[in-house]
């Protein structure tokens, strides 16, 4: 009786609810790995410049053609038409293909994690192989959990219905951020690990519970009629059976997949936009640290310092909690479009008011300033104004990103249509879409280092490395006096901080105009999509 209680409770969470846990599980993990595993195999393991870089030049490798790679091993069987003979498959039997999948990569996403916290190999090759591992295992896991958006609901409102879930739980597990600051010491690391034991013990657990728990309401859905378990609207409640295995007349090739995806018009200019978007995440991520050392060291304490970065990770997350609303009612292209907006006039604003201006900078760093950079409305009412105004270069950076996801579902119902598909190839679309612009997270540090040495003659690599924002060191003093290069770099900071954006802002604004997957065109894809599943129904029944 005592198992039985909690687990009817746990049974009658909605569908949503469950689905969205999963991010929570991911996101306990992934924000603690980058926020130092970089930190840890430098100053804790010692490992050697040459061994840190073959580890990134490989990493980087497989960091590009692993997303592609699962996601063609996931879906190429739904990749046939006309098939002649085989083995039926429903779109449950997709979704609950993919619920296996979480179920045991989950749990080895959280073993990979905890490799990378107890040495058990030379510094270099533990590297190497704890990158590769973990990513592999991640790519899986995100693979999965994003065709899962595609695959159990197709309506708009029901796929931000889930994503607002899965922006809550992210929000929730970005609080490890917060958490991994009482225990990080790289002198006695031991009580890090122990906590990272925690983060991966508990993190390994959730997704078995969550896979069996939306495991069961799929199934549940073929025994009782009307689906009412599922609470998505009704997508999984049809029998769309597909013909798999046996001898396939229509299967197609990767290169004929490519040449169909080189002529979806929507799908490369969101790439194009996707690629200027990535590369500006991850340059507020790279610089972040450098835009505080130089712009703000000498108005903030440390612990301000890592309370910035804390909140940095957690608020794209609760900005998506009343942007998805949003996208509900104005659709998810006009918000985009609004955010580039907003993002090229905070920009704009930021350039006009200048370096001299410590709580803007706050805002317009991470969306926070203290209280004491505004003593009164009326002292300083063109800060106050920009204060009630501005959200945050970062945040609201970040927060697209989610938002993006919700596209590429679109792009994938569009894929299905203007191909025929037999089931939506929901995985592979999602892995082709990362192969193409991760490498804006190579391009973010080089051409930052670039531009700031351009500007500036100001090398990073040869000078000594900044303090982390959230380590135990002290912040560092300025130095006295001033070196003759400070003003410059400092002002070289503050373009980089502004300009960048503008000119993110601009070419995506450009590209954004360009995609036409909204409105009507966005509602005659969907009701084609629907009337293909209903197809497909009325002849297996009619067979």
């Amino acid at each position: 009786m005592g198992l039985g209680g909690p687990w009817a409770w746990l049974l009658r969470l909605p569908t949503a609810m469950v689905y969205g846990s999963l991010a929570l599980f991911i996101s306990v993990l992934h924000n603690v790995f980058l926020l130092y595993y970089v930190d840890t195999f430098v100053s804790v393991y010692k490992i050697n410049k040459a061994a840190f870089w073959v580890g990134e030049t490989v990493f980087l490798l497989w960091n590009s053609f692993n997303d592609p790679l699962f996601g063609w091993l996931s879906d190429r069987q739904f990749l046939s038409s006309q098939p002649r003979s085989g083995a039926r498959l429903s779109s449950r039997a997709v979704v609950l293909a993919r619920v296996r999948a979480l179920g045991w990569h989950g749990p080895l996403l959280a073993l990979s994690f905890l490799a990378f916290w107890v040495p058990w190999a030379p510094a270099g090759l533990q590297f190497l192989l704890c990158l590769c591992l973990y990513d592999g295992f991640l790519t899986l896991v995100d693979l999965h959990h994003h065709a899962l958006l595609a695959d159990l609901a197709l309506s708009a409102h029901d796929r931000t219905h889930l994503n607002f879930y899965c922006s809550l739980f992210s929000a929730a597990g970005s609080l490890s951020v917060f958490a991994s600051y009482a225990f990080w010491n790289k002198e006695d690391f031991s009580s890090f690990r122990a906590f990272c034991l925690a983060l991966a013990a508990g993190s390994g657990l959730g997704f078995v519970g969550a896979t069996r728990l939306l495991r069961w309401r799929v199934e549940a859905a073929s025994r009782e009629p009307g689906c009412p378990t599922l609470a998505v609207d009704g997508g999984l409640c049809e029998e769309e059976e597909l013909l798999l295995g046996g001898e396939e007349v229509g299967s197609i090739t990767l290169g004929q997949y490519l040449r169909q995806l080189a002529r979806h018009r929507n799908f490369l200019w969101f790439v194009g936009m996707d690629l200027v978007q990535v590369f500006h995440c991850h340059f507020n991520s790279n610089f972040f640290p450098l835009f505080l050392e130089h712009l703000l060291s000498d108005h903030i304490s440390l612990s301000t310092g890592s309370f910035l970065l804390g909140i940095s990770y957690v608020a794209p997350h609760l900005n998506n909690l009343y942007f998805l609303p949003l996208c509900r009612r104005w659709g998810v292209y006009a918000v985009v479009r609004g955010l580039f907006l907003l993002k090229l006039g905070l920009s704009l604003l930021m350039l006009c008011a200048g370096p001299d201006c410590p709580g803007l900078l706050c805002l317009f760093i991470a969306r926070y300033a203290p209280p004491s950079f505004f003593p009164t409305p009326l002292s300083h009412p063109f800060i106050f104004v920009c204060s009630l105004s501005a959200g945050s270069n970062r945040v609201f950076t970040e927060g697209t990103c989610k938002l993006l996801t919700l596209v590429v579902t679109d792009l994938v119902d569009e894929d299905l249509v203007l191909n025929h598909r037999k089931q939506a190839a929901s995985a592979l679309l999602f892995g082709m879409v990362a192969l193409v612009t991760k490498p804006g997270q190579t391009f973010a540090p080089l051409l930052g280092t670039w531009l700031l040495c351009f500007y500036t003659g100001h090398d990073l690599f040869q000078q000594p490395a900044l303090t982390p924002v959230g380590s135990a060191q002290p912040w560092p003093e300025p130095p006295a006096p001033p070196p003759p290069q400070a003003p410059t770099l400092r002002q070289g900071c503050f373009y980089l901080l502004v300009l960048v954006p503008i000119t993110c802002a601009l070419l995506q604004l450009f590209t954004w105009s360009q995609f036409t997957l909204y409105g009507r065109r966005l509602h005659v894809v969907k009701a084609q999509r629907q009337n293909l599943s209903q197809a497909q129904t009325l002849d297996v029944k009619t067979v």
